[in-house]
Protein backbone atom coordinates (compact mmCIF):
# COMPACT_ATOMS: atom_id res chain seq x y z
CA UNK A 1 0.00 0.00 0.00
CA UNK A 2 1.72 3.62 -1.01
CA UNK A 3 0.89 6.84 0.04
CA UNK A 4 -0.01 9.98 -1.77
CA UNK A 5 2.87 13.02 -1.04
CA UNK A 6 0.58 14.70 0.64
CA UNK A 7 -0.40 11.88 3.17
CA UNK A 8 2.96 11.07 3.50
CA UNK A 9 4.14 14.80 4.56
CA UNK A 10 0.98 14.73 6.89
CA UNK A 11 2.28 11.49 8.46
CA UNK A 12 6.15 13.56 9.20
CA UNK A 13 3.91 17.11 10.44
CA UNK A 14 2.25 14.54 13.11
CA UNK A 15 5.38 13.33 14.08
CA UNK A 16 7.26 16.52 13.76
CA UNK A 17 4.28 18.04 16.20
CA UNK A 18 4.14 14.98 18.70
CA UNK A 19 7.85 15.07 19.39
CA UNK A 20 8.05 17.75 21.83
CA UNK A 21 4.94 16.60 23.84
CA UNK A 22 6.66 12.92 23.86
CA UNK A 23 9.89 15.15 25.37
CA UNK A 24 8.22 16.58 27.76
CA UNK A 25 6.12 14.30 29.03
CA UNK A 26 7.11 11.69 32.00
CA UNK A 27 10.05 9.27 30.72
CA UNK A 28 9.48 5.61 30.08
CA UNK A 29 6.41 3.90 29.87
CA UNK A 30 4.58 7.22 29.63
CA UNK A 31 6.43 8.31 26.79
CA UNK A 32 6.65 4.66 24.87
CA UNK A 33 2.40 4.52 24.92
CA UNK A 34 2.58 7.98 23.37
CA UNK A 35 4.43 6.89 20.33
CA UNK A 36 1.62 4.36 19.74
CA UNK A 37 -1.48 6.62 20.83
CA UNK A 38 0.47 8.76 17.53
CA UNK A 39 -1.17 6.40 15.35
CA UNK A 40 -4.47 6.94 17.10
CA UNK A 41 -6.93 3.87 18.39
CA UNK A 42 -6.33 0.23 17.03
CA UNK A 43 -8.91 -2.00 14.97
CA UNK A 44 -8.65 -5.19 15.73
CA UNK A 45 -8.51 -7.39 13.04
CA UNK A 46 -10.97 -10.22 13.47
CA UNK A 47 -9.16 -14.26 13.36
CA UNK A 48 -11.23 -17.05 12.95
CA UNK A 49 -9.00 -19.63 14.34
CA UNK A 50 -5.38 -18.62 15.33
CA UNK A 51 -4.92 -17.62 19.17
CA UNK A 52 -1.19 -17.33 18.91
CA UNK A 53 -0.74 -14.06 16.90
CA UNK A 54 -3.27 -11.15 16.72
CA UNK A 55 -3.03 -8.26 14.27
CA UNK A 56 -4.40 -4.07 14.61
CA UNK A 57 -4.60 -1.62 12.26
CA UNK A 58 -4.20 2.10 12.40
CA UNK A 59 -4.68 5.22 10.15
CA UNK A 60 -1.89 5.28 7.67
CA UNK A 61 -1.87 1.47 7.04
CA UNK A 62 0.00 0.82 10.22
CA UNK A 63 -0.42 -2.29 11.42
CA UNK A 64 0.57 -4.09 14.89
CA UNK A 65 1.28 -7.98 15.48
CA UNK A 66 1.13 -9.23 18.89
CA UNK A 67 3.06 -12.58 19.25
CA UNK A 68 1.66 -15.17 22.34
CA UNK A 69 5.38 -14.64 22.89
CA UNK A 70 5.08 -11.10 24.02
CA UNK A 71 6.91 -9.87 21.22
CA UNK A 72 5.44 -7.05 19.33
CA UNK A 73 6.25 -5.66 15.24
CA UNK A 74 4.87 -2.46 14.01
CA UNK A 75 4.87 -2.99 10.48
CA UNK A 76 5.03 0.38 8.59
CA UNK A 77 3.53 0.82 5.82
CA UNK A 78 5.92 2.00 2.24
CA UNK A 79 6.57 5.65 2.27
CA UNK A 80 5.40 6.07 5.91
CA UNK A 81 7.38 7.40 8.52
CA UNK A 82 7.51 5.70 12.26
CA UNK A 83 5.86 7.67 14.98
CA UNK A 84 8.94 8.43 17.75
CA UNK A 85 9.20 7.12 21.48
CA UNK A 86 7.94 3.83 20.51
CA UNK A 87 8.36 0.83 23.50
CA UNK A 88 11.36 -0.80 23.36
CA UNK A 89 9.86 -3.98 22.97
CA UNK A 90 8.16 -3.02 19.36
CA UNK A 91 10.20 -3.71 16.37
CA UNK A 92 9.85 -2.14 13.04
CA UNK A 93 9.12 -3.96 10.41
CA UNK A 94 9.65 -1.40 7.16
CA UNK A 95 7.50 -2.32 3.75
CA UNK A 96 8.36 -3.31 0.94
CA UNK A 97 10.08 -6.41 2.51
CA UNK A 98 12.43 -7.85 0.73
CA UNK A 99 15.92 -9.54 1.02
CA UNK A 100 14.12 -11.44 4.46
CA UNK A 101 16.12 -14.61 5.71
CA UNK A 102 13.64 -17.38 5.69
CA UNK A 103 13.93 -20.11 8.35
CA UNK A 104 10.29 -21.37 9.17
CA UNK A 105 10.16 -24.05 6.49
CA UNK A 106 6.33 -24.18 7.59
CA UNK A 107 5.92 -20.19 6.49
CA UNK A 108 7.16 -21.57 2.88
CA UNK A 109 4.11 -23.14 1.51
CA UNK A 110 2.32 -19.93 3.17
CA UNK A 111 4.85 -16.81 1.35
CA UNK A 112 4.71 -18.98 -1.85
CA UNK A 113 0.52 -19.45 -1.78
CA UNK A 114 0.37 -14.96 -1.56
CA UNK A 115 3.11 -14.49 -4.13
CA UNK A 116 5.43 -13.15 -2.13
CA UNK A 117 8.95 -15.48 -2.70
CA UNK A 118 10.32 -12.45 -4.72
CA UNK A 119 11.07 -11.00 -0.98
CA UNK A 120 13.19 -14.03 0.13
CA UNK A 121 16.78 -13.72 -0.92
CA UNK A 122 18.11 -16.03 2.28
CA UNK A 123 16.95 -19.33 3.45
CA UNK A 124 17.74 -22.35 6.08
CA UNK A 125 16.87 -24.71 3.40
CA UNK A 126 18.82 -26.68 0.79
CA UNK A 127 17.35 -27.09 -2.53
CA UNK A 128 16.89 -31.27 -2.18
CA UNK A 129 14.94 -30.45 0.70
CA UNK A 130 12.73 -27.43 -0.31
CA UNK A 131 8.97 -28.26 0.04
CA UNK A 132 7.81 -25.74 -2.64
CA UNK A 133 8.33 -26.45 -6.00
CA UNK A 134 8.66 -22.71 -7.17
CA UNK A 135 11.11 -22.34 -3.90
CA UNK A 136 13.28 -25.41 -4.86
CA UNK A 137 13.62 -23.67 -8.01
CA UNK A 138 15.13 -20.27 -6.71
CA UNK A 139 17.35 -22.49 -4.48
CA UNK A 140 18.98 -23.89 -7.66
CA UNK A 141 19.70 -20.70 -9.31
CA UNK A 142 20.95 -19.07 -6.69
CA UNK A 143 17.66 -16.19 -6.41
CA UNK A 144 17.54 -17.47 -2.91
CA UNK A 145 21.07 -18.27 -1.19
CA UNK A 146 21.74 -20.82 1.35
CA UNK A 147 22.29 -19.53 4.36
CA UNK A 148 22.52 -22.22 6.93
CA UNK A 149 20.80 -23.51 9.58
CA UNK A 150 18.79 -22.10 12.56
CA UNK A 151 21.54 -22.57 14.62
CA UNK A 152 24.61 -21.70 12.79
CA UNK A 153 23.67 -19.15 10.20
CA UNK A 154 25.92 -17.35 7.56
CA UNK A 155 26.01 -14.54 9.36
CA UNK A 156 28.38 -12.77 6.72
CA UNK A 157 25.93 -13.67 3.69
CA UNK A 158 23.20 -12.41 5.69
CA UNK A 159 24.96 -9.50 6.48
CA UNK A 160 25.64 -9.30 2.95
CA UNK A 161 22.21 -9.70 1.78
CA UNK A 162 21.70 -6.82 3.72
CA UNK A 163 18.49 -8.97 5.22
CA UNK A 164 16.06 -6.45 7.62
CA UNK A 165 13.86 -9.46 9.01
CA UNK A 166 14.29 -13.58 9.91
CA UNK A 167 11.38 -15.35 10.08
CA UNK A 168 12.44 -17.98 12.39
CA UNK A 169 10.38 -21.02 14.46
CA UNK A 170 10.39 -21.94 17.82
CA UNK A 171 13.44 -23.56 17.66
CA UNK A 172 15.29 -20.34 17.83
CA UNK A 173 14.14 -20.39 21.59
CA UNK A 174 16.79 -22.81 21.88
CA UNK A 175 19.79 -20.52 20.44
CA UNK A 176 19.06 -17.14 22.21
CA UNK A 177 22.86 -16.32 21.41
CA UNK A 178 21.34 -16.13 17.88
CA UNK A 179 18.60 -14.19 17.91
CA UNK A 180 20.98 -11.91 19.87
CA UNK A 181 23.73 -11.94 17.41
CA UNK A 182 21.08 -11.29 14.44
CA UNK A 183 19.47 -8.39 16.65
CA UNK A 184 23.05 -7.39 17.24
CA UNK A 185 23.82 -7.40 13.22
CA UNK A 186 20.18 -4.96 12.41
CA UNK A 187 18.17 -7.79 11.48
CA UNK A 188 15.09 -8.00 12.72
CA UNK A 189 13.76 -11.53 14.01
CA UNK A 190 9.87 -12.77 14.50
CA UNK A 191 9.68 -15.93 15.51
CA UNK A 192 6.35 -17.69 14.18
CA UNK A 193 4.35 -19.72 16.35
CA UNK A 194 1.96 -21.57 14.33
CA UNK A 195 3.17 -24.67 15.59
CA UNK A 196 1.78 -24.19 18.91
CA UNK A 197 -1.86 -23.08 17.67
CA UNK A 198 -4.45 -25.35 18.76
CA UNK A 199 -6.66 -25.82 15.44
CA UNK A 200 -5.92 -27.54 12.43
CA UNK A 201 -7.08 -23.81 11.03
CA UNK A 202 -5.55 -21.75 13.54
CA UNK A 203 -2.22 -22.94 12.04
CA UNK A 204 -3.03 -22.06 9.08
CA UNK A 205 -4.19 -18.79 9.45
CA UNK A 206 -0.54 -17.46 9.86
CA UNK A 207 -0.86 -17.28 6.46
CA UNK A 208 -2.53 -13.94 7.61
CA UNK A 209 0.08 -12.61 9.23
CA UNK A 210 2.39 -13.84 6.44
CA UNK A 211 -0.19 -11.30 4.38
CA UNK A 212 0.50 -8.77 6.53
CA UNK A 213 4.44 -8.66 6.72
CA UNK A 214 4.43 -9.04 3.14
CA UNK A 215 1.78 -6.65 1.93
CA UNK A 216 -0.33 -9.44 0.50
CA UNK A 217 -3.29 -9.43 2.90
CA UNK A 218 -6.22 -9.76 -0.16
CA UNK A 219 -4.19 -12.79 -1.54
CA UNK A 220 -3.60 -14.61 2.43
CA UNK A 221 -7.52 -13.92 2.56
CA UNK A 222 -8.42 -15.82 -0.64
CA UNK A 223 -5.78 -18.74 -0.27
CA UNK A 224 -7.10 -19.14 3.72
CA UNK A 225 -11.15 -18.76 2.66
CA UNK A 226 -10.54 -21.34 0.18
CA UNK A 227 -8.63 -23.59 1.58
CA UNK A 228 -10.47 -23.69 4.39
CA UNK A 229 -13.40 -24.47 2.70
CA UNK A 230 -11.98 -27.45 0.72
CA UNK A 231 -11.03 -28.56 4.62
CA UNK A 232 -14.78 -28.48 5.26
CA UNK A 233 -15.67 -30.28 2.38
CA UNK A 234 -12.87 -33.12 2.95
CA UNK A 235 -14.05 -33.92 6.82
CA UNK A 236 -17.72 -33.87 5.55
CA UNK A 237 -17.68 -37.83 5.13
CA UNK A 238 -17.96 -38.75 8.94
CA UNK A 239 -16.00 -41.41 10.74
CA UNK A 240 -14.65 -44.61 9.39
CA UNK A 241 -14.82 -46.51 13.08
CA UNK A 242 -10.90 -47.31 12.75
CA UNK A 243 -8.46 -45.90 15.61
CA UNK A 244 -5.37 -44.41 14.01
CA UNK A 245 -1.53 -44.47 15.67
CA UNK A 246 1.44 -41.92 14.84
CA UNK A 247 4.40 -41.93 16.04
CA UNK A 248 8.36 -42.35 15.34
CA UNK A 249 11.15 -44.13 17.16
CA UNK A 250 13.65 -41.96 18.78
CA UNK A 251 17.40 -42.58 19.04
CA UNK A 252 16.21 -44.30 23.00
CA UNK A 253 13.88 -46.71 21.38
CA UNK A 254 10.95 -45.12 22.43
CA UNK A 255 7.64 -43.79 20.59
CA UNK A 256 7.13 -40.05 19.90
CA UNK A 257 3.36 -39.33 19.45
CA UNK A 258 1.18 -36.39 18.93
CA UNK A 259 -0.16 -34.46 21.59
CA UNK A 260 -3.95 -35.39 22.00
CA UNK A 261 -5.75 -32.86 20.24
CA UNK A 262 -2.90 -30.94 18.44
CA UNK A 263 -3.50 -30.22 14.88
CA UNK A 264 -2.45 -33.38 13.00
CA UNK A 265 -4.67 -35.66 15.40
CA UNK A 266 -7.48 -33.20 14.47
CA UNK A 267 -6.36 -33.69 10.53
CA UNK A 268 -6.79 -37.61 11.51
CA UNK A 269 -9.88 -37.20 12.87
CA UNK A 270 -11.63 -35.44 10.02
CA UNK A 271 -10.32 -38.00 7.44
CA UNK A 272 -12.64 -40.31 10.10
CA UNK A 273 -9.70 -42.13 11.89
CA UNK A 274 -9.61 -42.04 15.85
CA UNK A 275 -6.66 -41.03 17.09
CA UNK A 276 -4.47 -43.11 19.55
CA UNK A 277 -3.57 -40.93 22.09
CA UNK A 278 -0.96 -41.41 24.99
CA UNK A 279 -1.46 -39.06 28.30
CA UNK A 280 1.39 -37.15 29.62
CA UNK A 281 1.29 -38.37 32.74
CA UNK A 282 3.98 -41.29 32.78
CA UNK A 283 5.84 -39.93 29.62
CA UNK A 284 9.13 -40.24 29.53
CA UNK A 285 9.61 -36.48 27.95
CA UNK A 286 7.47 -34.51 26.08
CA UNK A 287 7.08 -30.90 24.06
CA UNK A 288 4.24 -28.73 23.15
CA UNK A 289 3.60 -30.48 20.54
CA UNK A 290 4.17 -34.16 21.42
CA UNK A 291 4.69 -36.87 24.02
CA UNK A 292 6.96 -39.56 24.48
CA UNK A 293 6.31 -42.87 25.89
CA UNK A 294 8.31 -45.62 26.32
CA UNK A 295 7.87 -48.98 24.08
CA UNK A 296 6.39 -51.39 26.44
CA UNK A 297 3.49 -48.09 27.39
CA UNK A 298 3.31 -47.69 23.49
CA UNK A 299 2.46 -51.11 22.68
CA UNK A 300 -0.16 -52.04 25.61
CA UNK A 301 -1.63 -48.45 24.19
CA UNK A 302 -1.83 -49.10 20.10
CA UNK A 303 -1.24 -52.63 19.87
CA UNK A 304 -4.46 -52.66 18.44
CA UNK A 305 -4.80 -49.76 16.49
CA UNK A 306 -5.93 -50.52 13.00
CA UNK A 307 -3.84 -48.62 11.25
CA UNK A 308 -0.44 -47.40 12.26
CA UNK A 309 1.21 -44.95 10.64
CA UNK A 310 5.28 -44.17 10.97
CA UNK A 311 5.75 -40.32 10.91
CA UNK A 312 8.99 -39.93 8.47
CA UNK A 313 9.05 -35.92 9.40
CA UNK A 314 11.63 -36.02 12.09
CA UNK A 315 13.93 -39.22 11.50
CA UNK A 316 15.15 -40.42 8.22
CA UNK A 317 11.63 -42.77 7.98
CA UNK A 318 11.21 -46.17 7.09
CA UNK A 319 10.56 -47.40 3.64
CA UNK A 320 9.68 -51.50 4.82
CA UNK A 321 7.33 -53.48 7.73
CA UNK A 322 10.87 -54.97 8.18
CA UNK A 323 12.51 -51.55 8.71
CA UNK A 324 10.09 -50.48 10.78
CA UNK A 325 10.09 -54.18 13.01
CA UNK A 326 14.04 -53.00 13.13
CA UNK A 327 13.21 -50.19 15.22
CA UNK A 328 11.94 -52.11 17.98
CA UNK A 329 10.87 -55.88 18.29
CA UNK A 330 7.54 -55.26 19.85
CA UNK A 331 6.28 -53.59 16.53
CA UNK A 332 6.15 -56.86 15.15
CA UNK A 333 3.18 -57.82 17.41
CA UNK A 334 0.79 -54.95 16.70
CA UNK A 335 -2.00 -55.93 14.76
CA UNK A 336 -1.79 -53.58 11.84
CA UNK A 337 1.52 -54.98 11.42
CA UNK A 338 -0.02 -58.35 11.17
CA UNK A 339 -2.60 -57.43 8.97
CA UNK A 340 -0.72 -54.96 6.32
CA UNK A 341 -1.86 -51.61 7.72
CA UNK A 342 1.11 -49.82 7.92
CA UNK A 343 1.58 -46.45 6.36
CA UNK A 344 4.21 -43.59 6.11
CA UNK A 345 3.82 -40.12 5.38
CA UNK A 346 5.76 -37.84 3.16
CA UNK A 347 8.67 -36.18 4.70
CA UNK A 348 7.36 -32.20 4.03
CA UNK A 349 3.97 -33.11 5.59
CA UNK A 350 3.96 -30.88 8.28
CA UNK A 351 5.20 -28.05 5.90
CA UNK A 352 2.36 -28.35 3.42
CA UNK A 353 -0.58 -26.74 4.80
CA UNK A 354 -1.76 -25.37 2.49
CA UNK A 355 -2.35 -28.80 1.07
CA UNK A 356 -4.81 -29.62 4.11
CA UNK A 357 -7.75 -30.81 2.15
CA UNK A 358 -5.09 -32.77 0.11
CA UNK A 359 -3.82 -34.52 3.00
CA UNK A 360 -7.20 -35.51 4.56
CA UNK A 361 -7.94 -36.95 1.69
CA UNK A 362 -5.26 -38.87 1.37
CA UNK A 363 -5.52 -39.79 4.72
CA UNK A 364 -9.00 -41.09 4.47
CA UNK A 365 -8.10 -43.37 1.27
CA UNK A 366 -5.69 -44.96 3.67
CA UNK A 367 -7.64 -45.25 6.54
CA UNK A 368 -10.70 -46.86 4.62
CA UNK A 369 -8.42 -48.48 2.21
CA UNK A 370 -10.36 -46.98 -0.91
CA UNK A 371 -7.16 -45.78 -2.47
CA UNK A 372 -3.10 -46.39 -2.60
CA UNK A 373 -1.04 -43.09 -2.77
CA UNK A 374 2.42 -42.82 -3.25
CA UNK A 375 5.36 -39.75 -3.81
CA UNK A 376 5.64 -40.55 -7.34
CA UNK A 377 1.66 -39.39 -7.78
CA UNK A 378 2.15 -36.68 -4.98
CA UNK A 379 0.11 -38.51 -2.87
CA UNK A 380 1.44 -37.61 1.48
CA UNK A 381 0.96 -41.17 2.39
CA UNK A 382 1.87 -44.41 1.28
CA UNK A 383 1.51 -47.82 2.58
CA UNK A 384 4.70 -49.98 3.74
CA UNK A 385 4.95 -53.62 2.49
Amino acid sequence: MSFSPTRKEALRLAGALLAPLALSGCSGEKDAAQGLSALGEPTPKPLAHATQFSLETYDGGFELARLASGERFLIVPEGATPPIDLPEDVALIQQPLANVYLVSTGMICLVDAIGALDAISVSSMRAEDSPVPAFTERLEDGTIAYGGIYRAPDYELITAAGCPLAIENTNIDHVPEVRAKLQELGVTVLMEQSSREGSMLGRLEWIKLMGALFDREDEAAAVFNDVAARVEEASAEGPLGKTVAFFYVNEDGAAVTRRDGDYFCQMIEAAGGEYVSFAEEGAVDSSPTTVTVEMERFYEGARDADVIIYNATIDDGVGSLEELCEKNALLADFRAVREGNVWTCDSNLYQQMTSMADIISDLRAALSGSGETSPKDGGFFWRLS
